[in-house]
């Protein structure tokens, strides 16, 4: 006897009101209060992708600015990308990697370890756990390196450190590790309580102080906090050269070196999430070059896969792995996810780093940069306009009620945010604020047409933002 499985019909081209219909009586959509979809923010019915471009279901075109949540590199529908995914699946969809293995799990493992970031003084990065997204890959991180310490008998070293405006991701433990109060409050009774140091955000410099300077001042109090408590910490993270999700706040490359020399000298590691500053979005392959410092622990996602399906990577070190290595079952690394090393995923994640094998993606990125720069250069004089900051493939802008004296909006600012993100799209592309923050973070593949259409919707969502009351 078979199963009544209702048959979902498929929708008429264009027809967008029965599909918002259909998806408000059965989804539940994320980093939303839902009732907005109902009112003044609706939902856009998306149909494909190609590029740089997604094609709503009403035949409207959006540049999608911010790369779809940050994890797109190459553009929509590659065909590079679909061919890879198409020919696995049709060999091997997944597989139990609890006593398994499979060859695009081992062949993208030994990629990242070859080109995983790699300084002189530091083990190098040399095994590589799976995930399914960035979350994931922080939780993995953070109870590595508390068992690591435990296994070698450092039973102390039960906290964290991490940085003031930082984010890690909302599963429990990378939003303890979190500081981003819409996100955090509520659910603050079940988050373990981490040390927060001092963001080394250049944006906060004093007048006449660099940004190096900053940094080193930032670094100043990290040392502070690590010599009151570093024998109880087994682990600092950071976001190396930018923290996104905290309004794109960039910092000075000596930051991550100092505390990196910080962490060795009181035996603490230092996890490195480049989750969405990873391969090729600040200008070098990973931001942690530019400090040329190697991480305990290099936490991937996003990017990993070019934005095509779900993947995360958490690389460590011998001495980190080898704290795990015994008879005793109970000092092993009992952690797995259902899809862990999935080998469509890892096929993507091939073909992501054959683009990157077959042309010189990071000089290619430069470039756009430089182009980026000139679109945006409209901006930096903008009376509401405090800061235009760029990391490679990352430009932001710091909108302020008073220029001169940088103080910023305070009043209705998801209302601001909502007319700028609004307008943007009437413009053609999606921007999608941080609070008082516009940026960019497209595609590799943004051209000069597109770029202009960004430049245009930048400035339709200033407007929108300064004018909204």
């Amino acid at each position: 006897m078979t199963q009544n499985i209702p048959i979902a019909p498929m929708l008429a081209e264009g027809d967008v009101e029965a599909f918002l219909a259909r998806d408000l009586a059965v989804v539940w959509h994320p980093c939303t209060q839902m009732r907005e979809h109902r009112g003044e923010l609706p939902l856009i019915p998306i149909r494909r992708g190609r590029g740089v471009w997604l094609e709503g279901l009403d035949g409207r075109r959006y540049l999608d600015a911010i790369s779809s949540w940050w994890t797109n590199l190459f553009g929509h529908a590659n065909p590079r990308l679909a061919a890879a995914i198409g020919a696995q699946a049709a060999e091997l969809e997944h597989v139990i990697y609890a006593g398994f293995a499979h060859e695009p799990g081992l062949r993208l493992a030994e990629r990242l370890v070859a080109l995983a970031p790699r300084s002189e003084t530091h083990a190098p990065l040399s095994r590589v756990f799976y995930g399914e997204n960035g979350s994931a890959a922080i939780e993995i991180a953070l109870k590595m390196s508390f068992h690591a310490h435990q296994n070698r008998g450092d039973a102390k070293r039960t906290r964290f450190i991490a940085l003031e405006n930082g984010y890690h991701g909302e599963t429990l433990g990378a939003l303890a590790v979190s500081d981003i109060p819409l996100f955090r409050r509520v659910y603050a009774p079940l988050l373990l309580q981490p040390l927060f140091a001092p963001s080394p955000d250049a944006f906060n410099a004093e007048p006449g102080e660099t940004a190096e300077a900053c940094a080193r001042r930032a670094a100043s109090a990290l040392a502070a906090l690590l010599e009151r408590e570093g024998e109880h910490v087994a682990a600092l993270i950071l976001e190396p050269r930018v923290q996104c999700a905290g309004g794109m706040r960039m910092h000075h490359p000596a930051y991550v070196g100092e505390a990196r020399r910080l962490c060795d000298l009181h035996g603490v590691h230092l996890i490195a999430d480049e989750i969405a500053v990873g391969f090729g979005r600040t200008g070098t392959l990973f931001a942690c070059e530019q400090a040329q410092v190697t991480p305990d622990f290099l936490c991937l996602s996003k990017g990993l896969t070019a934005g095509s399906l779900p993947l995360s990577a958490v690389l460590t070190n011998e001495r980190v792995f080898e704290a795990f290595w015994s008879e005793d079952r109970t000092r092993g690394f009992l952690h797995s996810h259902s899809y862990t090393g999935n080998p469509i995923a890892c096929a993507a994640a091939n073909a992501t780093l054959d683009l990157f094998a077959e042309r010189d993606v990071i000089a290619d990125n430069r470039h756009l940069a430089t182009r980026m720069a000139r679109a945006a250069a409209r901006f930096v004089d903008h009376p509401h306009v405090a800061d235009v900051r760029q990391a490679g493939m990352i430009l932001a802008f710091e909108l302020v009620e008073d220029r001169a004296t940088r103080r910023a909006y305070a009043d209705h600012p998801r209302r601001r945010a909502l007319a700028a993100y609004r307008a943007g799209l009437e413009a053609g592309a999606v921007l999608r604020p941080l609070g008082n923050v516009l940026y960019w973070m497209p595609p590799y593949c943004i051209d000069d047409e597109a770029l202009a259409v960004l430049e245009h919707a930048n400035a339709a969502a200033i407007e929108a933002f300064v004018r909204c009351a």
